[in-house]
């Protein structure tokens, strides 16, 4: 064999050999062993690098189609009820907050009311990349869910979008379900929505502990001022709350918490430096804004519930009218949805009335040694006549104690009050006696006690009696009113027609729906409420002009505003109509059933002062309305049974809340409107009025001085002349967005088209018909 062969041999026999040397057997190889070379290339095949790459894509792939499913099937819901509710915040006119009502102390404010710098410090505190991430940080949140699956509890990084998804959409549950919920959402909120829109979300959902949710009530719980005057240094305090509200609060938090609350708060204020939000040199300036002590939020106690009450019937009223709403709509979308309702109420009036209660009235009462003294109630509005606008308001002893506001309820009689409604329906229409005499403060009527009335001759089976069944004789209508004489004004509005005696009290505010108009009502037999005899008497002292008096300045929503309409309306009777009651009730204070009280009160610096004084029946109910020239005031005093038992004046038993009379209340005999009721209004007006007379456009009543050689005769005066009286009015109309103090002299007498509406009664439904007018043991009427 040659080299070349042999060559070729070897090679071809190392070729061979190699398998033969794999393949060789080995301990612990072999048939029985089952074998090295097929289990080596099982394992190698199942996890070549290959398929590893491809299952790892695989997974993503999957992960990546499950998220979008996941995407594509959760919803941005509706956000939750709790996060929404937030409460009401009543302000005095000059913006002390007076209450905050609502279960939830939450005030949502914009974004802008909220400063800057201060909005600044909550996106260091929480979220410095909050401005240009997708609204999710994936790695806090995968933590959050490993950190959830093995037991170990929440762990902190999640966006200021997350944190506010789980406020406002979601809920506090730590489970994955919520945790992946929560990233899907944060997702699609932060492309529907803005950063500021998110920014604002979040900080008015937080809870910042003291029982404040919002930077509005944090700002009140912890500094005692509103959001938009919050300092950077508050702001960030604020912000530094929020990872441990009861643990960082400065008032309980232990020295540990101290310290770990001041470090915060500087890590706050360094990452705004680091962002380039505030400049180092006033960062170095800033000290640690120690916050106030705790304070109970202002609740209800005393007349603020019967505040809140009236302000919030009063805004309800609006939205049924100008958003077509039904009365539930309107107290739902009232009552704790987060409205800033500031009042007309003036604080130092508002505590001279209260004051002026307690010194004329409650403080006298002795419950323990006179039962009556359990029964008295007192209520009183007072109103600016030139704007409508309520000052000042006392519904009743407390709001806790007395549900239903005395100065709202229409259940009881305003008595001899509604006798200058009589005269400016007669007045107004002209209208003249049985014989065809015009109707004038000068008119002479026969004033005999229980003189039957008579229509055009005939008798309409009416004769009431005069207080203390007192006869008269022939006497002018001034003095009538001075005295309230019953049987003249009895006769007055069946000479006046009761049709138009009750259209006229309608258009001055009275709410005559369901009245007859009957002469019984010439007594002030009907219903009415201290509010509407305010309104209906500052009409007279407006000359005329409609005010229907409101309690609502503004009142403020969610960067929305509501309407208030002007609470002065156009002229429902004429000036000289109108003037010439008020020149007539002077007469009143100055000769009549309020001199005592009014007229002589040494508290009285020169004011000029109109009004009327009424003693229902039975005494169940007595007043004084009364006004300045710029103030005008109704005081109603209400026997209210404080509890069941014994008769009442009609023999029937008295069941609790029943009306039952006055008399012998505070130790004396019956109560007049010319006592307590008159005394409380001096002690009120008196202390909050400048001197100040009327312009009237009249030559009749107290208030005109008299001629050389007066007449007086049988014959009615002439028809009111339409000339000035000695105190001559300006004679420019009033402009249609407020009231004048000189309206016109010659303003129309036809009524508005529309009136505004009535505020809704507050008390007990009691039906005034069942008050006996002719009660001969009755006061009947001062």
């Amino acid at each position: 064999m040659g080299r070349a062969e042999e060559r070729r041999a070897r090679q071809r026999g190392g070729h061979r050999a190699a398998p033969s040397r794999r393949s060789a057997p080995t301990a612990g190889t072999g048939p029985a062993g089952g074998g090295g070379k097929s289990g080596k290339s099982l394992i190698r095949r199942m996890f070549t690098w290959k398929k590893i790459l491809g299952t790892f894509f695989g997974v993503c792939l999957l992960g990546i189609a499950g998220f979008i499913g996941l995407y594509l099937y959760v919803d941005v819901p509706q956000g939750n009820a709790a996060a929404q509710r937030q409460s009401n915040v009543y302000k005095y006119s000059d913006g002390r907050v007076l209450a905050r009502k609502g279960d939830v102390n939450r005030e949502i404010v914009d974004l802008a009311k909220v400063p800057r710098k201060v909005q600044l410090t909550f996106v260091a505190a929480e979220n410095k990349s909050f401005y240009h991430d997708s609204g999710v940080d994936f790695k806090g949140t995968a933590r959050g869910l490993l950190n959830t699956l093995s037991g170990k509890g929440k762990q902190g990084g999640s966006t200021i979008t997350q944190q506010y998804v789980k406020n406002f959409y979601l809920n506090q549950d730590q489970t994955v379900s919520r945790k992946l919920r929560e990233l899907v959402i944060s997702l699609k909120v932060d492309r529907e929505k803005s950063k500021d829109e998110i920014l604002a979300g979040y900080i008015n959902t937080s809870y910042y502990g003291r029982n404040a949710y919002g930077i509005q009530a944090a700002a009140q719980a912890y500094y005692h001022v509103d959001a938009e005057r919050l300092s950077v240094a508050q702001g960030a305090y604020l912000a530094s709350l929020l990872q441990a509200p009861s643990q960082y609060d400065w008032a309980v938090a232990t020295p540990t918490g101290k310290r770990l609350v001041q470090q915060r708060w500087n890590y706050v204020l360094d990452n705004m430096v680091e962002e380039g939000w505030l400049p180092k040199a006033t960062r170095d300036g800033l000290k640690f804004p120690y916050p106030k002590t705790p304070k109970g939020a202002p609740g209800l106690d005393g007349q603020k519930g019967y505040l809140v009450e009236l302000a919030n019937q009063q805004l309800e009223q609006q939205l049924m009218e100008q958003e077509g709403l039904s009365r539930g709509q309107a107290e739902s979308a009232v009552i704790d949805q987060g409205w800033t309702i500031t009042l007309n109420i003036d604080r130092k009036k508002q505590a001279a009335l209260e004051k002026a209660v307690k010194t004329e009235l409650t403080s006298k009462l002795d419950k323990k040694r006179r039962k009556v003294d359990n029964d008295v109630q007192a209520g009183a509005v007072s109103v600016n006549p030139k704007n409508g606008k309520i000052v000042a308001l006392y519904g009743g002893v407390d709001y806790y104690k007395h549900y239903f506001s005395n100065a709202t309820r229409t259940d009881y009689q305003p008595a001899s009050t509604f006798k200058p409604v009589i005269l400016a329906a007669a007045l107004e229409q002209n209208a003249t006696t049985q014989d065809g005499k015009p109707i004038t403060a000068g008119t002479i009527y026969d004033g005999t006690s229980r003189r039957q009335v008579l229509d055009q001759g005939a008798k309409v089976g009416f004769a009431p009696p005069n207080e203390d069944n007192r006869d008269y004789g022939d006497i002018t209508v001034q003095k009538a009113m001075n005295a309230s004489v019953n049987s003249v004004f009895a006769q007055m509005g069946v000479d006046v027609g009761m049709d138009k005696v009750m259209s006229t009290a309608d258009k001055l505010g009275m709410d005559t729906k369901g009245m007859q108009a009957v002469p019984a009502q010439t007594l002030g037999s009907m219903g009415a409420s201290p509010l509407e005899m305010a309104g209906i008497y500052a009409t007279f002292d407006n000359h005329g002009y409609k005010v229907t008096p409101s309690i609502l300045k503004s009142a403020e929503n969610r960067g929305r505003s509501a309407h208030i309409p002007n609470a002065v309306g156009g002229s429902v009777i004429s000036r000289t109509a109108a003037d010439t009651v008020t020149s007539v009730l002077t007469g009143v204070v100055d000769d009549g059933t309020a001199q005592e009280s009014v007229a002589g009160n040494p508290l009285r610096q020169g004011q000029e002062v109109a009004g009327k004084t009424g003693t229902s029946d039975c005494n169940r109910s007595a007043w004084f309305t009364g006004y300045t020239p710029d103030l005008v005031t109704s005081v109603g005093l209400f026997g209210e049974a404080d509890k069941a038992g014994g008769t009442g004046c009609d023999g029937r038993p008295i069941k609790k809340n029943d009306h039952v009379s006055l008399k012998g209340a505070m130790g004396g005999g019956r109560v007049n409107g010319g006592g307590p009721p008159a005394k409380i209004w001096a002690a009120y007006t008196f202390g909050v009025t400048d001197e100040a007379e009327f312009d009237l456009n009249t030559t009749q009543g107290a208030a005109v001085e008299p001629t050389d050689t007066p007449t007086v005769s049988q014959s009615p005066s002439d028809t009111p002349s339409q000339t000035p009286s000695s105190k001559p009015p300006t004679s420019s109309a009033p402009p249609s967005n407020s009231p004048s103090d000189t309206p016109s002299q010659t303003p129309s007498s036809k009524p508005p088209s529309q009136s505004p509406s009535q505020s809704p009664s507050t008390g007990p439904p009691t039906d005034p018909a069942t008050e006996d007018p002719l009660d001969p043991d009755s006061a009947l009427d001062q």
